[in-house]
C-alpha cells in the first residue's frame, strides 16, 4: 500500500464535485493535525502541467493509445516525485484522479482493453495502490448540467458525447464493485455536507487503524 502515510484518491465523472470534496476533506484533516498534500493527475508536477495541456486542450485528435501512454507517463513521474515522497514522510495525499480514471476514461471511454490500460499504469507506478478511493457517482446528464452552469469552455474529455460518459460511469461502478474494500461509493447528487460527512467517517476509521 502506501507505507506510513495515507493515500486517498477521488474519482468520478467531470462535474461530480471532486474538487469541492477534496478541499473540505483537506481542511478537516488539517484540523486533525495531519499534514496534507493535495495534488491531481494530470498536472501535479511541472511535467504534468505540460502533459495536461496536451491531453485535455490539444486541438485535433490524439490516438487513444497515445493518450493512454501520455497519462501513464505523467503518472510515473508524479508518483515518483510527489506521491511516494509525501507518503514516506507520513503525510496524507489527497489526489484528484489516479489509475481508475485511466481504466474508466481510456479503457471504457476510448474502448481500449481496460486490463492493458491498468497494467500500463501499474508498471508506471510500481504497483502503488490507494488506501481509499472515493467514487463520487453522478448520472452523466446531471454532471453535464453542472458543467454547463459552471463554465462555457470544455476540455477534450468533458466535450465527449453522452454515451462516452455513460461508459465511463459504468466502468467506475464496475471497478468499485470489484474492490469494495478500497472504494467508498457516494451518491454525488446529495448535499455537499452530507457527502463530506460520509467521506470523513470513512477516513476517520482509516486513521484510527494507524
Amino acid at each position: 500500500m502506501s507505507g506510513s502515510g495515507l493515500f486517498i484518491t477521488l474519482e468520478g465523472g467531470d462535474g461530480s464535485g471532486k474538487t469541492t470534496q477534496a478541499e473540505l476533506l483537506g481542511e478537516w484533516l488539517a484540523g486533525q493535525g495531519r499534514t496534507v498534500v493535495r495534488t491531481r493527475e494530470p498536472g501535479g508536477t511541472e511535467v504534468g502541467v505540460e502533459v495536461r495541456e496536451i491531453v485535455l486542450h490539444h486541438r485535433g485528435d490524439i490516438a487513444p493509445r497515445a493518450e493512454a501512454l501520455l497519462y501513464a507517463a505523467d503518472r510515473a513521474h508524479h508518483v515518483a516525485t510527489v506521491v511516494r515522497p509525501a507518503l514516506e514522510r507520513g503525510d496524507v495525499v489527497l489526489q484528484d484522479r489516479y489509475i481508475d480514471s485511466s481504466v474508466a476514461y481510456q479503457g471504457a471511454g476510448r474502448v481500449l482493453d481496460p486490463e492493458a490500460v491498468r497494467g500500463l499504469s501499474e508498471w508506471a507506478t510500481e504497483g502503488l495502490v490507494p488506501d481509499l478511493t472515493v467514487l463520487l457517482d453522478l448520472d452523466a446528464a446531471a454532471a453535464r448540467g453542472r458543467l454547463d452552469e459552471a463554465r462555457t469552455r470544455f476540455d477534450r474529455l468533458e466535450a465527449e458525447a453522452s454515451d462516452f460518459h455513460d461508459r465511463v460511469r459504468t466502468a467506475y461502478l464496475g471497478l468499485a464493485e470489484a474492490e469494495p474494500g478500497r472504494f467508498l461509493v457516494v451518491d454525488a447528487a446529495q448535499p455537499v455536507e452530507t457527502i463530506a460527512l460520509a467521506i470523513r467517517e470513512r477516513v476517520g476509521a482509516l486513521l484510527g487503524d494507524r
